[in-house]
């Protein structure tokens, strides 16, 4: 499967973004997502991922509450969409698949697929 991600920029902090990564290919109901982060000089590190059916959704601790992950099966598309913005919420943002995960999964070595990345910066 092959992964575009985009709708990232420059936004004030308290600001919006929603990012968006469309899939390729007739199965992507049968793929857990995942979006990550990499800020400036760390590691890349999950920030929220949902089950192939959407059922199941898992937040890191940093954004609950202010991040959504969403997916529409019928457009192969998974959403993120950012709320209250931080500047602690900059990096680039990455979504990732999986089709051998039950649910989802918050290690970055369960996805095999990987799109470009999206810059975010949150500015103060």
């Amino acid at each position: 499967v092959q992964l575009q991600a985009c709708g990232g920029g420059l936004v004030q902090a308290g600001g919006s973004l929603r990012l968006s990564c469309a899939a390729s290919g007739r199965t992507f109901s049968n793929y857990a997502m995942g979006w990550f982060r990499q800020a400036p000089g760390k590691e890349r590190e999950v920030v929220a991922a949902i089950s192939g059916g959407g059922g199941t959704r898992y937040y890191e601790d940093p954004v609950k509450g202010r991040f959504t992950i969403s997916r529409d099966n019928a457009k192969n598309t998974v959403y993120l969409q950012m709320s209250s913005l931080k500047p602690e919420d900059t990096g680039v943002y990455y979504c990732a698949a999986s089709n051998r995960l039950t649910y989802y999964s918050v290690s970055r070595v369960d996805y095999d697929y990987w799109g470009q990345g999206t810059l975010v910066t949150v500015s103060s």
